[in-house]
């Protein structure tokens, strides 16, 4: 049987051929979903490499399958005259919104793939492709309207013109967000994998994901932020990049002195101060000047401030100098390394670290700074030094205390 005998079989026989056609595209689409598709799967899941796992795994075999019975639908249409233009409208509407969704899997591939490269740096594409996405939905948009009115799509596209201004309404924030997106590439402001901190969104942690629309921060307690990528540009936040790539980070914390503890050092505070293996060169030579000035006019000295005298919490701070500099985790050179004495103040004399480590890890570099700084209150008593803190409850009862056996 030819094809016009064939036709003219269907027209005479309707309530026969349509459902025989139903059976045909239900067969078909069968035969592609357990055969075809599953063999796809079978074949990408048996290979050594990733790349077709990634690819199959947004494409969907198994969602592709439904390609077979609309084209089978869409080529039969002209054999039922009176269904025909049914048949090729849905069919066509189906096959290109289908097509559509294959076409966004292709490219959440091709992000997946770039993301998962060896040469990935942390520079999305995401925004790029969430466009390309949307000018893709735009377009299907256009086809179905055309599809159902039948009316050319260049007709459509002039009349798309004179809703210019309100297309841009519509799509304000995306337009911006696409800009913004494009500054930060440009800028190299931040990428996936960089630590940001975010006040006003109150976003402190890794970025994980960069699109069109929005940034994704994993906050360090495991919360999420999601900050529109057009406000990044108008906000101000700190990106920690710098730091992790400097392979350094920085220490700036400081303890208070009671100043009430702060004297000068007599030769007994300055023998014992001798018996400090790090300082011991620096005292020796300290000493020996306080000796020969005190020799030299020891028929005139008669104030406790004559000569070169040296402070306990001098000593402390040279001490607190060496201590550092023999340490192999700080950076003593290349990096700013600085022990200094601030501003006095109510809380009593501040004495302020600012080194840095020789690690950016969050771990090891609290591990670093605990050490540090539990030696130096320790050893601060050694200098007759006091760390000065608040008055606690147990200080007011030995007060009272001493006030009741008064």
């Amino acid at each position: 049987m030819n094809i016009p005998d064939f036709q003219v079989w269907v027209s005479q026989n309707p309530t026969l051929a349509f459902p025989a056609l139903i059976i045909i595209c239900v067969l078909t689409f069968l035969f592609t979903q357990q055969i075809l598709a599953r063999g796809i799967v079978s074949i990408s899941k048996r290979s050594t490499t990733k790349v077709d796992d990634i690819l199959v795994g947004h494409l969907k075999p198994f969602r592709l399958a439904w390609f077979a019975p609309l084209l089978i639908l869409y080529i039969s249409a002209p054999l039922f005259p009176q269904l025909s233009k049914i048949i090729t409208t849905i069919s066509l509407f189906l096959i290109l919104w289908l097509g559509l969704v294959t076409a966004f899997g292709i490219l959440n591939a091709i992000n997946d793939l770039y993301e998962k490269s060896k040469n990935y740096n942390g520079v999305a594409i995401q925004s790029y492709l969430d466009l390309t996405k949307i000018l893709f939905v735009l377009v299907a948009i256009i086809f179905s309207i055309t599809i159902f009115t039948g009316q050319s799509p260049w007709v459509l596209l002039t009349g798309l013109g004179a809703l210019t201004a309100v297309l841009l309404l519509i799509f304000q924030n995306t337009i911006l967000s696409l800009v913004a997106s494009i500054q930060i590439v440009a800028n190299d402001l931040l990428k996936e994998g960089d630590w940001i901190e975010v006040p006003s969104y109150g976003a402190d942690g890794d970025v994980v994901n960069v699109n069109l629309n929005s940034i994704k921060v994993r906050n360090f307690d495991m919360t999420y932020t999601v900050i529109p990528t057009y406000k990044v540009v108008d906000v101000a936040y700190k990106n920690w990049r710098g730091m992790q790539e400097s392979g350094g980070r920085r220490i700036q914390r400081s303890f208070s002195i009671d100043m009430v503890s702060i004297r000068f050092c007599d030769q007994v505070m300055m023998e014992e101060f001798q018996k400090i293996d790090l300082i011991k060169d620096k005292i020796t030579a300290k000493l020996e000047k306080l000796l020969q000035y005190q020799n030299d006019i020891a028929d005139r000295s008669d104030s406790p401030l004559d000569g070169p005298q040296i402070t306990n919490i001098e000593v402390f701070r040279s001490y607190i100098v060496a201590y550092l500099r023999n340490r192999d985790d700080i950076f003593h050179e290349n990096m700013p390394f600085l022990v200094r004495s601030l501003s006095p103040n109510p809380t009593g004399l501040p004495i302020e670290l600012y080194i840095f480590t020789k690690t950016t890890d969050w771990l090891q570099y609290e591990l670093i700074q605990a050490s540090i700084f539990d030696h130096l209150v320790a050893a601060a008593q050694n200098f007759g030094l006091r760390i000065f803190q608040e008055p606690t409850g147990l200080d007011f009862t030995h007060l009272g205390k001493q006030i009741v056996s008064h």
